[in-house]
């Protein structure tokens, strides 16, 4: 089971794939007001990405319910990763 550093680093490997942004870097408090990029499209493909990754799916009310990285990596957690 990883930790929440380690799949936070592994977050920031997805976030600079998605944002095709090399250099991007995420805490917890990380969200769509802080990447000007970050829209519903990029969302899904994150969501999407993040599912393939770790192997796990996420419900809709999950999804909605993401406010931050923070709450990703939270998320994350709890599905026994």
């Amino acid at each position: 089971m990883q930790n929440e550093q380690e799949i936070l680093s592994n977050l920031e490997n997805i976030f600079r794939e998605v944002f095709v942004d090399d250099k991007l870097q995420i805490t917890n408090a990380t969200n769509a007001d802080v990447i000007e990029s970050w829209d519903s499209l990029t969302h899904m493909q994150l969501i999407n990405e993040v599912e393939e990754y770790f192997k796990i799916t996420f419900t809709l009310d999950e999804v909605m319910q993401l406010n931050d990285v923070g709450n990703l990596v939270q998320l994350i957690k709890s599905k026994g990763v």
